[in-house]
């Protein structure tokens, strides 16, 4: 089964979740910004910086030889180190806003993927800032959508996630007639895929290994 992009999706994820995480942000003190991520060596304050550098990469069209890769992304962070927490939250709300034209007149794949990245990202900070609903929230549905349609273009492991509270399966990945199979909580597949720790979550998987399903590198 061929693949199909809905180009508002990434979208209306950035858009759902500037509606939730900026307002909660404005509302933290400063010291709540240095507190530690589940993204090694990165506090609140980096991975802040480093969403709201990708995003306005993408809004402003500037993807020099060797974006995005590790020290892409320190020397981004670093750039902004001089910053104020303020500073940072506007530029994040300016990206989450403006984005996702840009990716939606872009095409599929990377763009798409950075949306997707930006949010779980997103629930790195909720986590962190000990939030309810870290990985949840009113993108997940855009969340989830984009995810399937990202692992089928990219023609991953094939997955059915048979999701808690939902009443069909989602299917990730490769077509298959002999998928792996997910049971759990949709929050908890994305800390699966995400690669983020799982402790506390309670799920099945069958066919395939936790490490198999990471889609971020």
């Amino acid at each position: 089964m061929e693949s199909v992009r809905d180009p508002e999706l990434p979208g209306l994820l950035l858009r759902a979740e500037r509606d939730a995480l900026v307002p909660l942000l404005r509302a933290r003190p400063d010291d709540d910004f240095a507190l530690r991520t589940c993204c090694p060596g990165w506090t609140v304050r980096h991975v802040l910086a480093h969403c709201s550098s990708a995003l306005t990469r993408v809004v402003d069209n500037r993807f020099e030889e060797g974006v995005f890769t590790p020290a892409s992304n320190d020397r981004d962070i670093a750039e902004r180190a001089d910053w104020t927490n303020a500073r940072v939250v506007d530029e994040l709300e300016r990206g989450m806003t403006e984005a996702g034209e840009v990716m939606a007149a872009a095409g599929h794949g990377m763009l798409d993927k950075i949306a997707l990245g930006e949010w779980v990202h997103a629930g790195d900070v909720r986590a962190a800032l000990g939030e309810p609903g870290a990985y949840e929230g009113e993108g997940m549905a855009h969340a989830l959508a984009l995810l399937a349609a990202l692992t089928r273009a990219h023609k991953s492991l094939p997955l059915l996630a048979r999701l808690d509270g939902h009443d069909a399966p989602l299917v990730l990945g490769s077509d298959s007639p002999e998928p792996a199979v997910y049971s759990g909580s949709a929050a908890t597949l994305i800390r699966l895929v995400a690669a983020r720790p799982l402790t506390g979550t309670r799920y099945e998987l069958t066919g395939a290994t936790e490490k198999e399903l990471a889609f971020f590198d």
